[in-house]
């Protein structure tokens, strides 16, 4: 990424994300619903909830959170019908933007999302119109200061589990997967006790966007916070180089 380094990005968004724990314990509680609604209450029989599983745990999710969380879905007929919606649009200076949102009700949040793409001088567009800008795919990072393993080694293992892409960054490797694959890829490096920065399926830009305008940059900001506060919101895909 433009000379970034992606486990300083993990880092700053885990940071980010500690001030605002409530809502990533959010989200994965609405994921811990939907994965169980849609494959059942037993992470062996469910690759979806054991990802979102692995994903709590990578959040430092209390074991107890996840387990009550199951349960409840489980044992909650009523619970709410969450449904995933996508929105996409565009930043100042056209900066492509994708949105997942959670919801139990659409009209609110595409109010929402609507809302802070005009606060930043945005707007929202068609669906397709800034998807095709990214790649979706399995991303697996690794920060080097807890895995000792060999660069060459953790690569053949990676790739031997089926694995696209292995690169080395200055503090830190990254595992590209096909998005079918991510769940087995995960499951074997976890097996061999690999600590896992960050492990999910997500939109890769193509290309990366260079902002220098300061108005841009704050409008871009303001859509962005917008977005991460809401709690409808999931995750927030952009191709700005910050």
């Amino acid at each position: 990424m433009s000379g970034h380094s992606k486990f300083a990005n993990i880092k700053h968004k885990k940071e980010k994300n500690d001030a605002k724990k409530g809502k990533i314990f959010t989200i994965i509680g609405r994921e811990i619903v939907v994965a169980v609604k849609e494959g059942g209450p037993d992470p062996a029989n469910n690759s979806k909830l054991r990802d979102v599983i692995a994903k709590a745990k990578a959040n430092n999710m209390p074991n107890d959170t996840i387990d009550r969380g199951i349960k409840k879905a489980a044992g909650d007929a009523d619970a709410s019908n969450y449904e995933y919606v996508t929105y996409e649009g565009y930043g100042p200076n056209g900066i492509a933007i994708i949105v997942d949102a959670l919801t139990d009700n659409k009209n609110r949040t595409a109010a929402n999302v609507r809302s802070a793409f005009t606060k930043g001088n945005g707007n929202i567009g068609t669906p397709g119109c800034v998807s095709f800008m990214f790649d979706k795919k399995g991303q697996i990072i690794i920060s080097k200061e807890e895995c000792g393993m060999d660069s060459d080694d953790l690569m053949m293992m990676a790739l031997d589990a089926g694995a696209e892409d292995f690169s080395e960054e200055e503090d830190s490797y990254e595992v590209i997967t096909d998005p079918d694959e991510f769940s087995s890829v995960r499951e074997a490096l976890e097996k061999e006790n690999i600590p896992m920065a960050s492990a999910e399926v997500t939109m890769i830009p193509q290309n990366w966007v260079e902002l220098t305008d300061e108005t841009a940059v704050k409008n871009l900001q303001r859509t962005l916070d917008l977005l991460e506060d809401d709690d409808d919101v999931q995750y927030v895909y952009h191709n700005w180089a910050e």
